[in-house]
């Protein structure tokens, strides 16, 4: 079950972020005014290597449950509960708790950590 619970969180994750690419990509920088050009490709780039960054950390808790080394597993489950913790905490607070983001993150938290 700690297995199962460790791959849904994965999954979750990846699922977070590529909402979090599409809709970046979408609904974010079509309206954003970013001067200078060079600024608008940065901060987007920025954007999508979290999202690349939050998919790696999905394949690895999907990965976790097939590793022989228990240290492995312990240091993989918490740095991502870290991760995306600090991420859920972020959102929440910038969004004032008024975007769905925060609430995803957190289920991926708990997931992992009820698979730890």
């Amino acid at each position: 079950m700690r297995d199962l619970l460790l791959q849904c969180a994965g999954v979750g994750a990846i699922v977070v972020a590529l909402i979090h690419g599409l809709l970046g990509e979408t609904k974010v920088f079509p309206r954003a005014t970013i001067e200078p050009p060079r600024l608008r490709t940065l901060i987007r780039l920025v954007w999508q290597a979290s999202t690349v960054a939050w998919i790696g950390c999905g394949v690895l808790l999907v990965a976790t449950p097939w590793m022989d080394s228990a240290s492995a597993r312990r240091w993989i489950v918490l740095t991502m509960i870290g991760v995306f913790g600090l991420s859920a905490c972020a959102n929440a607070w910038a969004t004032r708790g008024r975007h769905f983001g925060w609430m995803a993150l957190t289920a991926v938290v708990v997931m992992a950590a009820a698979g730890y």
